[in-house]
């Protein structure tokens, strides 16, 4: 891979520069995209992760996209924190069916300290040791937890940032955004690498995808990981009845995080069963290299794995193979 001192990998991306992109004719987008991608990454492979909810419902946050919250009256079934077993399971079915990153979800607020979280670190050593990536995302949390967390071997940790800090207050009112940027620095501050990214179809407008953009591709570094959601509607949140999002507009949003951030994994995530399977070929080409596979993205549908392999078969593309995997987290 390219070394990212090279002029491509910036911090200093501006409004103006980032709407240009945004807005480039599609062919042209997909093109610039694409060669960026093709410098930085294998154009054949695409890496499978899988998310498991361990700790489901009941969160007091309020994001009004999340089914988890107290706050609504949703359908989903709530569980207590997993057992580690069950969880290393979980992991070992998910490495089977081709996935080298395993990512652990639970409905906090903030990581709580003593027993829980003691289980959090055996269930990513246990990860590891099957020679895993390990991510988790878990809400706020400490320095110390931080330093636990990475001590443990963990690869990636996930704090979303959702939209636009001056959106984000129609979404959310529980945690500021600045609170969010403090979680993502104590992340960085303990060597873990950052996982971060968005959502789109909240009912945001475009200067708010702009500003998402921006706000990511000017940290230092770049997230090494940057998830690309679309809005899963949701019935009992207060988004249920969001209207529907042009896909064109989650092909320009992968195309231009893939330039802005061209040394990044940009990850294809929620959403994507409502995709047919030229909209997630689009979505590849624009330079995502990464899908989540697995019945559910926490507590949401999402396609099943024979689905998605089949695709990669048409495409005559394939998963990224486990070797490559742990180098990539080892070097």
């Amino acid at each position: 891979m390219a070394a990212t001192s090279n002029k491509e990998i910036r911090h200093d991306w501006t409004l103006a520069e980032i709407d240009g992109i945004f807005n480039l004719p599609l062919p042209e987008l997909i093109y610039q995209a694409q060669t960026l991608h093709r410098k930085y990454h294998k154009p054949d492979e695409v890496q499978g992760c899988v998310l498991l909810s361990i700790k489901t419902g009941h969160c007091p946050e309020d994001c009004a996209y999340c089914p988890q919250s107290a706050h609504y009256k949703t359908e989903i079934e709530t569980y207590k924190l997993l057992d580690v077993e069950a969880t290393i399971a979980s992991a070992r079915k998910a490495k089977d069916g081709g996935a080298t990153r395993f990512c652990m979800g639970a409905a906090w607020r903030s990581v709580p300290k003593g027993a829980e979280f003691d289980k959090v670190l055996q269930m990513v050593k246990g990860v590891r040791e099957l020679g895993l990536e390990a991510c988790c995302t878990l809400g706020m949390l400490t320095e110390d937890q931080a330093q636990a967390l990475a001590d443990a071997g963990l690869t990636a940790y996930n704090h979303n940032l959702d939209t636009s800090p001056e959106f984000y207050g129609d979404i959310i009112t529980t945690r500021t955004y600045q609170e969010r940027l403090d979680t993502l620095q104590k992340v960085r501050s303990a060597g873990i690498s950052v996982c971060c990214g968005g959502i789109i179809g909240m009912g945001e407008e475009r200067k708010d995808r702009y500003r998402l953009l921006e706000q990511l591709s000017t940290q230092q570094p770049h997230p090494e990981s940057v998830p690309i959601n679309l809005l899963v509607r949701v019935e009992g949140t207060p988004l249920s009845k969001q209207q529907e999002t042009d896909t064109f507009e989650l092909v320009r949003m992968i195309a231009t995080a893939r330039i802005l951030m061209p040394a990044s994994m940009v990850r294809l995530s929620a959403g994507r069963l409502s995709l047919s399977d030229e909209a997630q070929t689009l979505c590849l080409l624009a330079g995502a290299n990464s899908i989540f596979m697995g019945e559910k993205l926490l507590t949401t549908p999402n396609p099943d794995v024979n689905h998605d392999q089949q695709l990669l078969d048409k495409l005559g593309m394939k998963l990224k193979p486990q070797e490559t995997a742990v180098e990539a987290v080892l070097s």
